[in-house]
C-alpha cells in the first residue's frame, strides 16, 4: 500500500467529496425513500464535482515530462489552425459564389417564359398577367438568336439579344455594367448596336464603328441560300466581369432585332426578376400552376438553377471537397490528443491507483481523462474559431495589406475579373465546423480514457 504522506495534493478534494458524503448520509433519514433520491442526486453531483476538478487540474497542471505538454499544446495549435482554416476557406468561397451568381444573374434571367420554337405572342398580354404575381420584381421582353459580328478580316459568333432599353434595367444590370455609352442609345430603326469588351477588342471596334451581322436565317432566291446582312453602328461597350458574356454577347434594340430575324410582332420570349433569387424554382412552379394554367397557350418556364445547374453544381462540389480536405488537418490535430492522453495516463499510473483506492470508479476515471482531453480540443476549437472569424470578417483589409507589405498581387487586375478576394461568413459554416472539431476532439479521448478506466491499482502501484 502507498505511503500516505506520498498522496498528491490534488486527491485532498476526493477525500473531502467522501467524508462530505458520509456525513450526508448522517443527515438523512434512510428509511423516507424521498431521502433515499437526495442523497443520490446529491452523491451524482458530488462524483461529477470531484471528476470536474481532476480533470480541469490535469488539463492545467505543470508536468514533470515535458514532452506531454508539447505534444499537447501541439494538438490545441493544430486543432485551431485547422478550424480557422476552414472558416476562412469556406467563407471565401462562398464569397466567389455569390460574386459570380450575382455576375451571372446581372445579365441572365432570374425566370424566362418563352413558347415552342422560341416565339412567344402576345408578350403585352402576358406581361400585364405575371407582373402581379408574387415576388415578380420586373418584367420585359427580348428576342435571342445568334449572328456572327465583322468587321474588316475579323469575324466573331455572338449571341445577339434583342432588349427594350426602357424596360431591361427592370431585369438586369446591364445598365451599371457600361463602360462607354448607355442602353437608352438603342434606339429602334437606328440598327445601333453594344458590345461586350472582349467582343468589342476581338473585332477591333470602338463607339461610333460600324460592325456588320450576318444572320444564320437566310433568304431563298435564284442564287440559293442568301444570309441577311445587315449593318450596325457600336453605341456602346459593356464589361461584366463574364468572359461569357464580355466575349459573346451582343444587345440591339428589339424592334431592329424583329425585323432583322423577321419575327414581326413575335419575341422569344419575357425574362423575370424576382424579390429573391432563390425562390425561383417556386415562383417558376406557381406561375405555371395559377396565372398560366387557365390559358390555351402551351409556355416553357426555366429558371436560372436550371440554366447554369451544371457551373453552380461545380462550385458547390468544390466547396465540399476543400471542407473535407481541410477537416482532415482538424482530424490530425485531434487524433493527436490520443498520444497526449496515452502518455498522460502512463504518467499518472499511481493518480489512478490511489483514486481507485479511495472507491472512484472505472468510469470516474474514464470521465477524468475525456475531459482532460475534450478540453484541450474545446480550448483549440474556441481559439481558431475566434481567428478564423477575425479573419474572415476583416480579409478585405488583410490581404491588401500583404500585398503591399511583401509587393505582391495575388488577383491581378488584368488577369482575373475579381480582382479583390471575397468573404461571406455564413454562421451555419461556423456552427458546423466548430460542433464537427469538438466532436472529432470527443472522439479521439475514448480509447485512452476506456485503457486508464482498465487500469488495476495493484499493478499500477507495484512499480511504483
Amino acid at each position: 500500500m502507498a505511503n500516505p504522506d506520498k498522496i498528491p495534493p490534488l486527491l485532498a478534494h476526493g477525500l473531502a467529496s467522501k467524508r462530505l458524503s458520509e456525513a450526508d448520509h448522517s443527515e438523512f433519514n434512510l428509511g423516507d425513500p424521498a431521502q433515499h433520491n437526495k442523497i443520490r442526486i446529491s452523491m451524482q453531483f458530488k462524483h461529477w464535482g470531484f471528476e470536474w476538478f481532476v480533470g480541469l487540474r490535469y488539463t492545467r497542471a505543470k508536468r514533470k515530462n515535458h514532452f506531454i505538454s508539447f505534444i499537447s499544446t501541439t494538438s490545441m495549435v493544430g486543432i485551431a489552425l485547422g478550424v480557422a482554416a476552414l472558416i476562412v476557406v469556406l467563407s471565401v468561397m462562398n464569397g466567389f459564389q455569390e460574386e459570380l451568381r450575382a455576375r451571372i444573374l446581372g445579365v441572365a434571367s432570374h425566370v424566362q417564359i418563352t413558347q415552342a420554337n422560341n416565339r412567344l405572342s402576345d408578350w403585352q398580354g402576358l406581361q400585364q398577367k405575371i407582373q402581379q404575381a408574387p415576388h415578380v420584381q420586373g418584367v420585359a421582353p427580348f428576342i435571342m438568336a445568334q449572328a456572327m459580328l465583322s468587321n474588316g478580316q475579323a469575324v466573331q459568333g455572338s449571341i445577339v439579344r434583342g432588349v427594350l432599353p426602357s424596360q431591361e434595367g427592370k431585369v438586369s444590370d446591364l445598365a451599371q455594367a457600361m463602360k462607354v455609352g448607355k442602353l437608352e442609345h438603342l434606339q429602334a430603326g437606328e440598327f445601333g448596336i453594344i458590345l461586350g469588351a472582349d467582343l468589342a477588342q476581338s473585332l477591333g471596334v470602338l463607339v461610333g464603328d460600324k460592325v456588320t451581322v450576318i444572320a444564320p436565317q437566310g433568304q431563298i432566291t435564284p442564287a440559293g441560300m442568301v444570309p441577311r446582312i445587315k449593318q450596325f453602328t457600336v453605341q456602346g461597350i459593356f464589361q461584366v466581369g463574364m468572359y461569357e458574356y464580355d466575349a459573346g454577347l451582343a444587345l440591339i434594340h428589339i424592334a431592329d432585332a424583329a425585323k432583322l430575324y423577321q419575327l414581326g410582332d413575335q419575341v422569344s420570349g419575357v425574362r423575370l426578376k424576382l424579390d429573391d433569387l432563390f425562390l425561383a424554382p417556386q415562383v417558376a412552379h406557381e406561375l405555371a400552376q395559377t396565372h398560366l394554367a387557365d390559358s390555351p397557350e402551351t409556355y416553357y418556364l426555366t429558371d436560372w438553377t436550371q440554366e447554369h445547374a451544371n457551373f453552380f453544381r461545380a462550385v458547390q462540389m468544390e466547396k465540399r471537397v476543400m471542407f473535407i480536405i481541410l477537416t482532415l488537418i482538424v482530424a490530425v490535430a485531434a487524433f493527436n490528443i490520443v498520444s497526449t492522453l496515452v502518455m498522460a495516463v502512463a504518467d499518472k499510473r499511481a493518480d489512478i491507483a490511489i483514486l481507485r483506492t479511495f472507491g472512484a470508479s472505472p468510469a470516474s476515471i474514464m470521465r477524468i481523462f475525456i475531459i482532460q482531453g475534450a478540453m484541450i480540443g474545446l480550448i483549440g476549437t474556441l481559439l481558431g474559431g475566434l481567428f478564423g472569424i477575425l479573419i474572415a470578417l476583416n480579409i478585405g483589409t488583410i490581404v491588401p495589406f500583404i500585398e503591399q507589405l511583401f509587393h505582391v498581387e495575388f488577383l491581378a487586375k488584368d488577369i482575373y475579373y475579381i480582382s479583390e478576394l471575397p468573404s461571406h461568413l455564413l454562421w451555419s459554416d461556423v456552427l458546423t465546423i466548430v460542433l464537427m472539431s469538438f466532436l472529432l476532439s470527443l472522439l479521439a479521448t475514448l480509447y485512452p480514457s476506456w485503457k486508464a478506466a482498465k487500469m488495476q491499482a495493484a499493478e499500477a502501484l507495484r512499480y511504483d
